[in-house]
Formats: structure tokens, C-alpha cells, sequence
């Protein structure tokens, strides 16, 4: 079973303090190898979420993960670096990410990492439609948050809200405060010895297939 090595959040921390082309370029057979010890680890995810969600069957480790690189076009902080590895594991990819729910898998370190889900910041038309299943069935959606296995895993569903109610929804609603909700988000923290543990990947298995009825409502 592969887990992630002490040497690839070592790399990421080394990454942090000397994030600059030159470092990088010097120290790059480093990156490789936290680069292959982590795709193979999302590889490992990947092949366990699959029996839950068999739509996933036959994605990419390449269509999940992110790169290094960050983007600097439109932020003052000009680092050329990400200081973390990311892959979101979603039908048809990463770039579907505004489409449909999925599970995103984080390493960083400083007990920074997680395994987190949902939908962030959805797109108007599927935000309406979340908000439409809301109001018709908010039951159901109340009923997967109170489970004790999610409460344990996640505490609470998370996400910036309106301050009011949503454009013909009243306020008084029995569900108001889920259909203030602009992100329907959901996140457990790792810590770093976690991380590097064989329990690795037992636990972040395990809180994506307690995350899978969230997602189940959030694309019905």
C-alpha cells in the first residue's frame, strides 16, 4: 500500500521557505519524487473511491492533480510556487470542478492537509438547482448532515452565506439556513504524522465514501 513520504512534505516545506525559480530548478529531482510518490498515492484513492463511484472508473491521476506552478497574473504575491499538492477527484476531471461535487485531496505541511468535498461557490444555474432540492426535499439534506459518522468526520456543513434569504425563497423558510448557503462544503484537517502514516489512506477513503451523500444530493 503506498503512503506518503516524510521526504515529499519535506520537499513542500523546504518549497515554502525558498520559493523561487532557482531553489526549485537546483532541487528538482526533489520535486520529482514528491511529484510521483503523491500521484501514486491519489492513484491509491482513486482505485478505492471508484467502488463507491463508479462513475469515476477509468480518471486520470493526471486529470485530478493540479500543478506546481502557481498562476501570478492577478495576485501581488508573485511566489512561483504552490507550497502544497492538490487533486480533485470529479467525473470527467478537475476541469469540471463547477459542474459536479467531488473530493479534494491536500497535502501540506504544518498539520495543513485534508480531505475535503462538496461544492464551492457553484455556478448560478447549479446553485439554483441545489437551493430548488433544498426547498423540496431539505429533509433529506438534513438528514445526511446529522448523521453521527458525518458529524464525527467533518463537524458541519461550511460555506459563505447570504445575509438574507435567496431571490424568491421567504424568510421565514423551514430550511432558510441552508438556502442562504452560497457553498455547500465539507472538510476534515490531517495532521502531518497522520499523513505518513499507513492509516493515510484508510482515513481519507473513509471520509470521502462518508462525504458521498452529501455529493449524491448536491447533483441528483
Amino acid at each position: 500500500m503506498e503512503t506518503i513520504k516524510k521526504s515529499t512534505l519535506d520537499f513542500l516545506k523546504e518549497l515554502k521557505v525558498n520559493n523561487n525559480r532557482e531553489w526549485f530548478l537546483n532541487n528538482k529531482s526533489m520535486y520529482l519524487d514528491a511529484k510521483a510518490n503523491y500521484e501514486a498515492f491519489v492513484k491509491e484513492i482513486l482505485i478505492n473511491v471508484v467502488e463507491f463511484e463508479p462513475i469515476m472508473k477509468g480518471l486520470e491521476v493526471s486529470s485530478c492533480t493540479y500543478r506546481i506552478n502557481r498562476d501570478i497574473r492577478f495576485t501581488n504575491d508573485k511566489s512561483p510556487y504552490k507550497s502544497h499538492l492538490g487533486a480533485f477527484i470529479v467525473r470527467g476531471g478537475k476541469q469540471n470542478g463547477d459542474r459536479y461535487p467531488g473530493y479534494y485531496f491536500h497535502i501540506e505541511p504544518g498539520n495543513n492537509s485534508m480531505i475535503a468535498g462538496g461544492a464551492y461557490i457553484p455556478p448560478a444555474p447549479w446553485l439554483a438547482a441545489i437551493r430548488e432540492k433544498i426547498d423540496e426535499h431539505g429533509d433529506k439534506l438534513l438528514k445526511i448532515i446529522s448523521r453521527k459518522d458525518f458529524i464525527a468526520t467533518f463537524g458541519e456543513l461550511e460555506g459563505e452565506k447570504l445575509k438574507t434569504a435567496p431571490k424568491g425563497y421567504p424568510k421565514d423558510h423551514p430550511y432558510i439556513d441552508l438556502l442562504r448557503m452560497k457553498s455547500f462544503l465539507v472538510t476534515k484537517m490531517l495532521s502531518d504524522k497522520l499523513v505518513t502514516s499507513e492509516e493515510c489512506l484508510d482515513v481519507v477513503v473513509n471520509a470521502a465514501r462518508t462525504m458521498k451523500p452529501l455529493n449524491d444530493f448536491l447533483i441528483e
